[in-house]
């Protein structure tokens, strides 16, 4: 059922930024397919390919910030078949750094989504501004 599939979907978004916000690593990047890709290029950072790397940014990103928090919202999920799907999300953060800067961006997530053995996972979220982020002092 297509609802279920949304739920899992919305959920692993969650557990993505609930991960980030505990300083858990792991869990943010359990929402991630094995070979999945994380891009926020166009914010200033880099593009993260595969769990080594992804997981390599989420620990040096939990080192370097005091306190965070992501809000995501305002999903829009499209099926390409049973196992693949597109969506988009609203991402706003704000997070202090340890050395003392303050970071805010408020963000598009274009996703692309992928049923595997251990449920629905992101393959690629791409991170856009939707207004001007503010990452000076993002040291991660």
């Amino acid at each position: 059922m297509r609802a279920d599939d949304i739920n899992e979907i919305i959920r692993i978004t969650h557990l993505y930024a609930r991960g980030l916000d505990r300083f858990d690593p792991k869990e943010a990047l359990s929402a991630f397919a094995p070979d999945g890709a994380w891009d926020a290029s166009a914010v200033g950072l880099t593009r993260y390919e595969g769990h080594e790397q992804i997981l390599d940014f989420f620990e040096r990103d939990a080192q370097a910030v005091d306190k965070q928090f992501h809000i995501i919202t305002n999903h829009v999920i499209d099926f390409e078949d049973d196992d693949h799907a597109t969506g988009t999300n609203y991402v706003f953060s704000e997070a202090e750094m340890k050395n003392g800067a303050a970071i805010k961006a408020i963000a598009l997530n274009e996703d692309r989504y992928v049923r595997t053995a251990d449920g629905w996972k992101i393959a690629e979220r791409i991170i856009t501004g939707l207004t001007t982020p503010q990452m000076d002092g993002f040291d991660a």
